[in-house]
């Protein structure tokens, strides 16, 4: 390789993520290779001077690090299919959503062939790709990421390796993401509600970060009471916090808005209550979800 700041670089995938992360390579100065099934899409980054390769193997062959940013794991494999004697010492870094396993099996095809192969999860819209707040995690070949490293900084103001296991940063990814999803329904939960009152979503807003400012430390201390394995209900027991929720399910319900993921969560309160947790904090409900 190049030194850090030139290190060339080839970018497979140019939906919204793949074309963000190639326009800030190069925007650091990094030779950019591009390739992508719909080749219509390279043309705004070639005006920017990137190459553009006309196969995956073509660009896999013209740059020592690889960084693949494509639909999904299966999008992945038919890129890589016809590539894998180009991939020879190589670092590739697969910033693809995927399961766990599907990256551990990628990374076994990978070394294979005889790459360094280095997982990551884009914690981060397209927009922030290569500002102070983005956020990318990495697993895999330490080695790899290693070399990467100084052409990865780019991309994200914090890059945090996580470990040797090539499926912990997507599983890191999963968790997280976990969390964006149902706190994205509560968000629309609520506003619906809001407007089902009269009350803009607007309106609402204002007085979102006050709750929303609860779930660090919320989150620390479920994290916490869970590796240690005891639950006290000091601040809100299940059973108390059951009747708040069944009192909130009943006033959304009565406008007639959606309640299928309060129902969801309603049975994991129920089997927690089944079980003799009443008394117990909310924490204890991480193992009756996951069924301990």
């Amino acid at each position: 390789m190049l030194d850090g700041s030139r290190t060339p670089v080839t970018v497979l995938g140019l939906g919204l993520m793949g074309s963000a992360i190639a326009k800030t390579f190069l925007a650091a100065g990094h030779p950019t290779v591009v390739w992508n099934r719909t080749g219509t899409k390279a043309g705004p980054l070639v005006e920017l001077g990137a190459t553009h390769a006309i196969s995956p193997a073509t660009a896999v062959a013209a740059s020592p690090l690889v960084v693949v940013s494509l639909l999904d794991d299966e999008a992945v494999s038919a890129a890589l299919r016809d590539a894998g004697p180009q991939l020879r010492g190589r670092v590739l870094v697969n910033l693809t959503s995927s399961a766990p396993e599907q990256s551990r099996r990628r990374a076994e095809w990978v070394t294979r062939h005889g790459a360094e192969y280095v997982d990551g999860a884009v914690m981060a819209v397209p927009q922030g790709i290569g500002t102070p707040d983005a956020l990318l995690l990495y697993s895999g070949s330490e080695s790899g990421y290693r070399t990467a490293e100084p052409a990865l900084q780019a991309l994200a103001g914090q890059g945090t390796y996580l470990g040797a296991d090539h499926g912990r940063a997507a599983a890191f990814d999963a968790s997280l993401v976990s969390v964006f999803w149902l706190s994205l329904f509560g968000v629309s939960l609520g506003i619906a509600l809001a407007e089902a009152e009269g009350i803009k979503g607007s309106e609402l807003v204002p007085f979102t970060p006050a709750v929303v400012s609860l779930l660090p430390d919320m989150a620390a201390q479920t994290a916490a009471q869970v590796e240690a394995g005891h639950y006290p209900g000091d601040d809100t027991s299940i059973a108390s916090a059951y009747t708040a929720f069944t009192a909130l399910r009943g006033v959304i319900a009565r406008h007639g808005i959606d309640t299928g993921v309060l129902d969801a969560t309603g049975e994991v309160f129920r089997r927690a209550l089944a079980a003799g947790h009443g008394a117990d904090g909310l924490a204890r409900l991480v193992p009756v979800l996951a069924g301990r």
